[in-house]
């Protein structure tokens, strides 16, 4: 029996996870948490087969909750769940740890090969992120101006594109104000742009935020 942590601040969005979940045969939920401190909590101190993590928690942002998990647990595999287009966090997510990327509109079944892929110790990759990478080992497709990012500056990015004020990007973070604006202005720098308006029109044309 395949054991699941599920970790989603959405109270719905765990319910239906389970409810999905209680219908295969060799699966169940063992485990849940709202938060990222939670669910490293959890898995501290519980026996896990994998764990679906959202990659927006309340408290702790999904790459560092990611890295406490690993840090706790090297071999437990990790899924990230994000409503977000899987193209533009994971490669980034897949080299911090994660065993894999489903976008919570995927089909159910996609999410049952990932489970089962994850579990066997391999990292689960969709057709279409597979076509993504492959367009860009070509060199088919032209990289996008966030692709230059670290993990660090594309995850404070997002935060001022969707409007979130510097200090309260130090405070989710655990930074100084003073290194969350010098990320600030390194992204500015590396993107060619002036303000946060201008990040704000970026990442919604590029869907990056909603």
């Amino acid at each position: 029996m395949i054991r699941l942590l599920i970790a989603d601040d959405h109270a719905i969005v765990r319910a239906g996870l389970k409810q999905f979940i209680a219908d295969q045969v060799d699966m169940e939920v063992t485990g849940e948490a709202s938060t990222g401190s939670e669910c490293i909590a959890l898995v501290r101190g519980g026996d896990y087969d994998i764990v679906l993590l959202d990659i927006s928690m309340p408290d702790k942002n999904g790459i560092d909750t990611l890295k406490a998990i690993k840090h706790a647990k090297p071999d437990l595999p990790v899924l990230m769940l994000s409503g977000f287009a899987e193209e533009q966090y994971a490669v980034n997510l897949l080299r911090a740890g994660a065993s894999g990327y489903v976008n919570k509109e995927a089909a159910s079944t996609q999410l049952v090969g990932a489970i089962r892929t994850a579990v066997r110790g391999r990292k689960y990759v969709s057709p279409n992120l597979a076509q993504v990478l492959a367009d860009g080992v070509s060199g088919d497709m032209e990289a996008p101006l966030h692709a230059q990012l670290s993990q660090r500056e594309f995850q404070i990015f997002t935060k001022l594109a969707g409007g979130t004020p510097v200090s309260k990007i130090a405070d989710e973070l655990f930074l100084s104000v003073k290194t969350v604006s010098t990320y600030r202005s390194r992204v500015l720098e590396k993107m060619g742009m002036k303000t946060n308006a201008d990040l704000t029109y970026y990442a919604i044309k590029n869907h990056l935020i909603e």
